[in-house]
């Protein structure tokens, strides 16, 4: 088997040298190197094998007009996504096994345009001093690997060398074993579900069942980039069905918490037409940080410390029916099967009789704005249940069932009518 590819993406201008220790140490470990230059202000400092000029040109410019611009920001934006563009024509003819950059916020973001290139399973590492801080836009919910190199990126010495070399090792390693691990064979179906502390055991139980039928069950947390990579991999169309239990993420969306997906979240099942069925798992809560970083406008509110780093705050009526409705208008456009299962029991471990985030009449608010927003197309299931009762469970396996046989006699009939 021949030696996997690494792209070597970065300023090769400001940080050859760095970059150079990195693609060696990626070489002496098995791997090759492929540098590729995506530098602005100057010539790279080392050979390189892809120059940012032709990088430059991908993307329907000139380096020339890019230093014009004098917008460094920019250009990184430019240069990145045509970067991605390269990437992908190459893994998928096979060039491509890894990818690896190093530097600070603009070789980062480089990093994360160029990751968009490379599907889930491919290795991708960035070596930077932004994996001390917010990772989200570097991560952007994908497989990525952060290593913080203690010192900044800035010339040769014994951390930053000693960092680069372990870093060109590692990345190495793991293109080796991406490269040589077999292709998964198994005709099981891959379900994907969400799930958040609070709905743990409906989701593990639910788990449970959909392995012991033979499924294969891919489980998110729904921390924001959770329900962004939940979404992401859908799309990619290697999900054959959705567990939606944990919508919690739309809470954080209608009210400002720190752990939204962003407005796209619940509709890559729909778009992808597969079965779904989708609950109202802790949409009674929105998420914070410590409580001292809770906005002054909402120190009155129900809070609950979770821990020292998250504070919950319940959500109240009136952001109740926002988010009953925002949910509607998404199920209601799916493409495929879909039903909505409302606990009325509760819809989080806080959420119960005598619990912290007991309030009835914001549970009834979502369960209102949810009858009345969906349309016929989807199927509404109400129960008395709580969301973690081993029951409810059970109910949205078997309704996720009746959905996907449902889906594949429809498919069947369409075909034979083809």
């Amino acid at each position: 088997m021949a030696a996997p590819v690494v792209a070597v993406v970065g300023s090769f201008d400001t940080k050859g040298v760095e970059l150079r220790c990195l693609a060696d140490a990626v070489l002496e470990h098995g791997a090759r190197p492929l540098l590729v230059d995506c530098g602005v202000l100057g010539a790279p400092s080392v050979a390189v094998d892809v120059g940012a000029d032709a990088i430059a040109e991908r993307a329907g410019t000139s380096l020339d007009e890019l230093r014009d611009d004098n917008d460094r920001g920019a250009a990184v934006g430019v240069l990145g996504r045509a970067v991605a563009g390269l990437l992908r024509e190459l893994h998928d003819k096979d060039e491509v096994h890894g990818l690896v950059a190093a530097g600070g916020s603009n070789n980062a973001t480089l990093f994360a345009l160029a990751a968009e290139g490379l599907p889930f399973g491919v290795p991708k590492l960035l070596v930077s001093t932004v994996a001390a801080g917010d990772t989200r836009p570097y991560v952007n919910a994908a497989d990525v690997s952060l290593l913080y190199p203690i010192v900044d990126i800035e010339g040769l010495n014994a951390i930053s060398r000693n960092v680069l070399r372990r870093a060109g090792a590692s990345i190495a390693a793991m293109a080796i074993e991406a490269a040589a691990a077999a292709e998964d064979t198994r005709d099981a179906s891959i379900v994907a579900a969400t799930m958040f502390g609070v709905t743990t055991p409906c989701v593990s139980a639910a788990r449970e069942q959909l392995e012991a039928g033979g499924d294969e069950v891919l489980v998110f947390h729904a921390t924001g980039v959770g329900g962004q990579s939940f979404e992401r991999l859908i799309d990619t169309g290697r999900i054959d069905a959705a567990l939606d239990i944990t919508t919690t993420e739309l809470a954080d969306e209608v009210v400002g918490g720190t752990l939204s997906a962003g407005p796209d979240r619940l509709e890559a099942a729909g778009r992808a037409g597969i079965p779904q069925v989708v609950s109202t798992g802790a949409l009674d809560m929105a998420n914070f940080g410590p409580l001292a970083t809770v906005p002054p406008a909402l120190r009155e509110r129900q809070l609950y410390a979770h821990n020292e780093n998250v504070t919950l705050m319940r959500i109240e009526p009136e952001e109740s029916r926002a988010i009953g409705r925002m949910l509607s208008e998404k199920v209601n456009r799916a493409r495929g099967p879909v039903a909505v299962l409302l606990p009325l029991g509760g819809v989080s471990a806080l959420d119960r009789p005598g619990g912290e985030f007991e309030h009835p009449e914001s549970d009834a608010a979502l369960f209102d704005a949810i009858r009345q927003g969906v349309g016929p197309a989807v199927e509404l299931i109400e129960t008395d249940l709580h969301i973690n009762d081993p029951a409810f469970a059970e109910l949205a396996v078997a309704t996720l069932a009746r959905l996907r046989a449902d889906h594949t006699e429809a498919r069947r009939h369409d075909g034979s009518r083809a």
